[in-house]
């Protein structure tokens, strides 16, 4: 059945990461982000509610989470709501019903990079059709890679966002520690954009796990700049990661897709090559079967 689900959903345009073991995935919130969660009531060492649990601690109420399950009586999809899901999906799935039920949990979760062709931040605006932002009625010169990356911190206000989440959700690829591309690709974006208190923005470093773009009027945290010394980020979810080129699934289950983003594809730099790269309107998955 996780098969059946990981296709709907890469087919979708998502990308998507599968688990049989509920408890690597509850190490996995600890440490990374992702957009929604799949669950199943029986998981190997975790079941599907104690991973719940452990999401809802870590993330709180804002990530979206659904049940899928052979079990069809009321009382298991009571339980399914009392115990933090939003929606509970039984089993056969109608692949277009289950679509569009994701699209609705995430357009309500991230109004800004699901629900509009643009949207305004502050002094920003994005639009996600020609992606093209706008500072104070002015356009900014961004490539594909940078507008993909400012508007995923744009869209997730005040929340961490993990390296590998990010790795995923602009460059297609798999996060690898070693690599300086995100904090230079950040560190450019600052300037052009003009991230700082005189915009209502600072962009912040977050010990051990990626970043957080502070919204200064409307964020108490924004007031200090402290390193944060926790490396679970309050929204923590598990790596999403690309299929390679020959198509395979990596040993540990994590699956990929090719991006079907509803803007118009954008071009980037991979290995030295110029090739599609996903938008940040895609979103990653984790399902635990």
């Amino acid at each position: 059945m996780r098969q059946s689900i990981e296709k709907i959903l890469t087919a979708a345009g998502h990308t998507c990461a599968g688990y049989d073991d509920g408890l690597t995935m509850s190490k996995t919130l600890a440490r990374s982000t992702v957009d929604l969660l799949v669950l199943d009531w029986h998981g190997n060492r975790l079941s599907g509610t104690e991973v719940l649990r452990t999401a809802r601690a870590v993330g709180g109420d804002r990530l979206p989470v659904i049940f899928v399950s052979r079990e069809t009586s009321e009382e298991s999809m009571v339980r399914a709501f009392v115990n933090g899901a939003d929606d509970y999906v039984a089993l056969p799935l109608r692949p277009a019903e289950f679509r569009e039920r994701v699209t609705a949990l995430l357009r309500r979760a991230y109004p800004d990079r699901f629900g509009t062709a643009s949207f305004d931040v502050g002094p920003y605006r994005f639009d996600t059709h020609r992606q093209i932002v706008m500072l104070r009625g002015q356009p900014v010169a961004l490539s594909g890679t940078q507008y993909r990356l400012a508007s995923l911190f744009f869209s997730n206000i005040g929340r961490v966002m993990s390296r590998d989440h990010i790795f995923a959700m602009v460059w297609g690829r798999e996060f690898r520690e070693f690599t300086r591309t995100i904090d230079s690709h950040v560190s450019r974006l600052r300037l052009l954009l003009e991230i700082e208190p005189q915009n209502e923005f600072r962009l912040q470093l977050v010990y051990k796990s990626g970043y957080r773009l502070l919204h200064l009027r409307h964020d108490p945290r924004a007031t200090t700049i402290p390193r944060t010394r926790s490396s679970r980020p309050p929204e923590a979810f598990a790596l999403a990661q690309r299929r390679g080129s020959a198509g395979r699934v990596s040993s540990d289950l994590r699956i990929s897709a090719s991006t079907a983003a509803r803007s118009s594809p954008a071009s980037g730099r991979r290995g030295g090559r110029t090739g599609s790269v996903p938008s940040p309107t895609i979103a990653s998955a984790s399902l635990m079967f």
